[in-house]
């Protein structure tokens, strides 16, 4: 972060103007540094949603929205999603570098010697509805890891931050599937070392005592690019959310515990469930037409889901290669004629070739595809926010050791424009 230059800001007030430096980082838009603005002003910046204001500064994830760019530590995702695995990828955002084999093979210990969960931790589920959403269950237990694991506590100390890291990444994909089993009925299914971190969630979610379950290669690694493509997205509203809380001096499950929260907002990681709710209401590919007409009428609210991305404004790179995920998935079980599949295909193509679509940069988003794979994985829509989460665990917790290691961090304390009532005085 260097001093580039300097702006010069006139309030209009008679007063002098003010200086105010703009700094750069090594990609990206410049920021005008406003912190002494307050001070020197009296008056505070107004900024809705922070949309237009740098919360932080941050070396983990950069995006260029304009150019369909993400970057994880530097590396294209796209590269990432091809050449590595997800504990690789969590090996990078945690510690900045790509692991050499013996890095590799120490940290994939490292996970695996965390994965299970505190038996009693496990009664804990039983205090949930069998019919409570799965993330409201997600909530209350990895909220509740701070009422187990006290020998890490101190945020300050980097051994401390780092072990409790771990353990939510290695205890998240058990979570999740205890949360699905306990829903549907089933026994719990207990984690196995000699298993990949994607092997393991799909065995803990789908093995059952009574046979053995071993999913192919080709949905592993649907999986493993899943949860890659979903691991951190710069400071996004859950992101966000994780780093206000661990402002305070909160511990880290109880900041993991806020970004679920916050994720399972239908406006942050609800989209690829929406996606799916919106092909079951089209119905049959007949109806397609329809639909497309609706969406383009301005007097119709309706919207297609999965089309198009606040941030990318032209093709996001993650749907690219969720497209080819989602293909392989269909091709290797074999359900192109599945009457949902061939609905989102028939859609993905006229969104494609369309010329009100093309235009406006509506193409199919990386929640259009993701949905549709983990359909074809057996996987229920109650579920898709819950493995977003788990999948982005390692990306909120990289963030929060991020800014606690920041010299310059301090409490979140965001300003208003009041607009209620002037002071008066009670009348008797």
């Amino acid at each position: 972060m260097t001093q580039k230059s300097t702006a010069i800001l006139d309030l209009g007030n008679g007063s002098d103007p003010i200086e105010l430096p703009i700094l750069s980082g090594t990609m990206g838009p410049d920021v005008v540094d406003i912190r002494t603005f307050h001070a020197r002003s009296g008056m505070f910046t107004y900024d809705p949603g922070y949309l237009s204001t740098a919360s932080s500064r941050s070396g983990i994830t950069f995006i260029d929205g304009d150019e369909g760019i993400l970057l994880y530590r530097g590396y294209p995702i796209e590269q990432l999603a091809m050449n590595c695995d997800f504990t690789e990828v969590c090996y990078l955002l945690m510690k900045g570098e790509l692991p050499d084999r013996d890095q590799k093979s120490t940290f994939d210990n490292a996970i695996k010697g965390h994965s299970m969960l505190h038996e009693q931790l496990v009664k804990f589920y039983t205090g949930f509805r069998r019919d409570a959403h799965p993330m409201a269950v997600m909530v209350g237990v990895v909220g509740a890891l701070s009422a187990f694991y006290h020998d890490a506590m101190d945020i300050t100390e980097a051994s401390h931050r780092e072990l409790s890291a771990l353990r939510l990444i290695a205890k998240l994909p058990t979570i999740t599937a205890m949360a699905y089993k306990y829903n549907i009925g089933q026994p719990f299914i207990y984690p196995r070392n000699d298993l990949s971190y994607s092997e393991n969630f799909l065995h803990m979610m789908f093995a059952v005592p009574a046979e053995e379950y071993k999913p192919s290669p080709v949905i592993v690694r649907a999986l493993d690019r899943i949860l890659i493509l979903h691991a951190d997205h710069e400071q996004n509203a859950s992101t966000s959310t994780v780093r206000l809380a661990g402002s305070s001096g909160a511990n880290p499950f109880a900041c993991i515990s806020a970004g679920i929260a916050c994720l399972w907002g239908p406006a942050h990681g609800g989209a690829n469930e929406a996606c799916l709710n919106m092909l079951e209401e089209i119905g049959d590919v007949s109806r397609i037409d329809e639909y497309i007409k609706r969406a383009k009428n301005k007097d119709d609210n309706y919207r297609l889901m999965g089309f198009g991305h606040r941030v990318y404004k032209n093709f996001d790179p993650r749907a690219k290669l969720m497209r080819e995920t989602c293909h392989e998935v269909l091709n290797e079980l074999g359900l192109h004629n599945d009457r949902l599949f061939k609905l989102a295909l028939e859609l993905e193509r006229i969104a494609l070739e369309d010329e009100y679509f093309i235009s406006r940069k509506l193409y199919p988003n990386v929640d259009f595809y993701s949905g549709i794979v983990q359909r074809a994985l057996g996987i229920p829509t109650t579920m898709f926010t819950a493995i977003f989460a788990m999948a982005r665990t390692v990306g909120w917790v990289a963030q929060w050791s991020e800014m606690i290691s920041d010299p310059e961090y301090k409490i979140g304390r965001p300003r208003q424009l009041y607009t209620g009532t002037i002071m008066r005085d009670i009348t008797t």
